[in-house]
C-alpha cells in the first residue's frame, strides 16, 4: 500500500458491518494514528506517515510496531491489549480481517473502556482529586520499578537526543517564529549543560529505563482496579528510553499547564516518597520544559497537516511553547518548616502550600510520618507500634529530614518540612541548615485550642499519622521551649490560615 493511501483500510474500519454491528463506528484521530471504537472493542490503525521521530510508511513497519505496541503496553495493562488483526484483500477485492489474501494493513485490537474514564476527560469535568493522584503516583512508581534498565549511553547524551528530536520537530512547523525557536533551543542547551553531571550519575544508578514515554493525561484511564496507563511509545525506543523522572514529567507538565498545580505537586511528592529519588527533584523543571516543547511541536505538526493555522490548535501550540520557555527559569531554593502538635493541620496545610512556594512542580514536601513509616517498611496508612516513636528513632527521623532537605536545597529546589518540631533542638537544626546553605527560611508554628486539637484527632480517619488522643495529651504537657518561629492560629478556614502563613514567608 502506498505511503499516502490508506483510504481503503480506513473505509473498511469505519463500516459497522466490518464488525458484524449496525451502530456507528466512533473514530478518534491523532497525528500518527486513528482509533475505531465499536461495541466493546477498539481498533488502532497507525497512519502511513514518516516523521523525524516515527516511520510507519510501509506495511512491514506498521506490522512490527503493532506487535511492539501490544508487547510493551501489556507490561502495565495486560487486560487491555488483545493482539493484532491483519487487514487482507481477498480474491474478490474486498477487505477482511485475517483473511487468506494479501495483507495490506494491520491494527491493534483492544478491549474498549469508556472515554468518560480517560484522565483528560476527568480533568475537564473536574473529577480528578488528590486521592486518585496519590494512587496514580504509586502505580507509576511500581511500573518504573519493573521497567527494563538500559545502559546505552550517558544520561546527558540520552536527553541531548530528546532535545535533538524536539529541534527537528520544530523545524517541520511554521507555527513558531524562527527567532523564538532559536532562543528556546539555546535556553534548552544551557539548561541541559547545567544538569549534565546529575543526569550522567543517574544513568549509572539505573535511573534510565525503557519507560512509557508519553505519560500525559490522555494516556491514563480509570480501570476497575484503579488508575492505569496505556498507549506507550512503541515506535522509537530512543524516545521511550529515558530517565524515569523525565517519564513522570509529562504528567506533571500536563497537570500544571491545565491549571492543576496542586495535583501535579501531589503526584511529584507521592512518587518521590515511594521511589526515594530526591536527588532528581531538581531536574523536574527542566524535564517538564522538554515535555512542554514536545507537546508544542507535535501540535505544530498537526497544524502543518491541514488544521487551522490561526485557530485554537495554533493557540495551544504557542501556549505550550511559552510554558516550556518559562520552565527553564526555575524559582530560587527556599526552606519552609511547618511544626505543630497533632491535629494542628500541618499535613493539610503543607499539601495546599507546596504548589505556591515555587514554580513547577512546586516544593518537595518532606513529612516525618512518611519517613518514619518508610524506615519500618510499612505503608503510609498502616499504624506503627509505640516503639517506633522512641526518642532515638525520632532523632533518626529528624536527621533524615535534614539530610534530604540539604540534598534538594543544594540542587536549587524548594523544600517544605512537615513535622511536630516540639523540641527546640530540632527547630534549631532545620533553621541552621538554611542559614548554612544561604537560602531563605520560614518557620511556622501552628497552634489551636486544645479542645479543637482533641476533636480533630478523634475525628480524622486512619492515615499517615498515628497520633491518638493519648499522644496529643503527652504533647500538650510538654514544654516547647523558646519559640522563634511565627505562631499561626490554625483554627480558621484553610484559605485564611494559608494567607496568614504566606504573609510570613521571606
Amino acid at each position: 500500500m502506498d505511503i499516502h493511501d490508506q483510504s481503503a483500510a480506513i473505509a473498511f474500519l469505519s463500516a459497522p458491518e466490518t464488525y458484524g454491528e449496525t451502530g456507528a463506528v466512533k473514530i478518534i484521530e491523532t497525528h500518527i494514528s486513528l482509533v475505531f471504537l465499536i461495541d466493546g472493542r477498539a481498533y488502532k490503525l497507525k497512519r502511513a506517515v514518516k516523521l523525524p521521530y516515527v516511520d510507519f510508511s510501509t506495511y512491514d513497519l506498521r506490522l512490527h510496531f503493532c506487535r511492539r505496541e501490544v508487547e510493551l503496553n501489556s507490561r502495565a495493562t495486560p487486560d487491555l491489549y488483545l493482539g493484532i488483526r491483519r487487514i487482507t484483500r481477498e480474491a474478490d477485492g474486498r477487505l477482511a480481517f485475517d483473511g487468506t489474501g494479501e495483507a495490506v494493513d494491520v491494527v491493534v485490537e483492544m478491549n474498549r473502556f469508556a472515554q468518560h474514564d480517560l484522565f483528560d476527560r476527568m480533568a475537564t469535568e473536574g473529577r480528578l482529586n488528590a486521592p486518585l493522584m496519590r494512587q496514580t503516583a504509586a502505580m507509576i512508581a511500581a511500573v518504573h520499578t519493573s521497567a527494563p534498565v538500559v545502559h546505552a549511553g550517558s544520561g546527558s547524551a540520552n536527553m541531548a537526543g530528546v532535545l535533538g528530536i524536539n529541534e527537528a520537530g520544530f523545524a517541520t512547523s511554521h507555527v513558531f517564529a524562527e527567532d523564538s525557536v532559536r532562543h528556546l533551543t539555546d535556553a534548552f542547551r544551557r539548561s541541559w549543560a547545567d544538569h549534565v553531571a546529575l543526569m550522567d550519575r543517574r544513568e549509572t544508578e539505573d535511573k534510565v529505563r525503557l519507560c512509557h514515554g508519553d505519560l500525559h493525561l490522555r494516556n491514563l484511564f480509570m480501570g476497575p482496579a484503579g488508575p492505569r496507563m496505556f498507549d506507550c511509545i512503541d515506535f522509537n525506543d530512543q524516545i521511550a528510553t529515558v530517565d524515569v523522572l523525565y517519564d513522570l514529567a509529562f504528567l506533571l507538565m500536563d497537570l500544571w499547564q491545565r491549571g492543576f498545580a496542586d495535583f501535579a505537586n501531589v503526584v511529584a511528592n507521592r512518587y518521590l516518597d515511594i521511589s526515594r529519588d530526591d536527588d532528581g527533584f531538581v531536574l523536574l523543571p527542566f524535564f517538564m520544559a522538554v515535555r512542554a516543547a514536545v507537546r508544542a511541536h507535535v501540535t505544530g505538526t498537526q497544524i502543518e497537516e491541514g488544521a487551522d493555522a490561526e485557530g485554537p490548535l495554533a493557540q495551544s501550540a504557542k501556549a505550550y511553547f511559552e510554558f516550556a520557555a518559562s520552565l527553564l527559569f526555575p524559582s530560587a531554593p527556599r526552606l519552609v518548616a511547618i511544626g505543630g502538635l497533632s491535629g494542628s493541620g500541618k499535613s493539610t496545610l503543607a499539601d495546599a502550600l507546596a504548589p505556591r512556594l515555587a514554580g513547577p512542580p512546586g516544593a518537595r514536601i518532606l513529612e516525618s510520618d512518611r519517613i518514619r513509616k518508610a524506615m519500618f517498611g510499612v505503608a503510609p496508612d498502616e499504624r506503627l507500634p509505640l516503639e517506633a516513636y522512641r526518642p532515638e528513632i525520632s532523632r533518626k527521623v529528624y536527621k533524615e529530614l535534614a539530610d534530604r532537605a540539604r540534598l534538594i536545597l543544594s540542587g536549587g529546589g524548594a523544600v517544605l518540612v512537615d513535622a511536630v518540631f516540639d523540641r527546640p533542638e530540632d527547630r534549631d537544626t532545620i533553621q541552621s541548615l538554611a542559614e548554612e546553605l544561604g537560602v531563605p527560611f520560614t518557620g511556622i508554628w501552628l497552634e489551636a485550642d486544645s479542645s479543637l486539637l482533641m476533636a480533630r484527632v478523634r475525628s480524622r480517619p486512619q492515615g499517615q499519622s498515628d497520633a491518638t488522643v493519648d499522644v496529643l495529651q503527652a504533647q500538650l504537657a510538654k514544654d516547647l521551649g523558646p519559640m522563634r518561629w511565627s505562631r499561626i492560629d490554625s483554627a480558621g478556614p484553610i484559605e485564611t490560615v494559608l494567607a496568614a502563613i504566606e504573609s510570613h514567608l521571606t
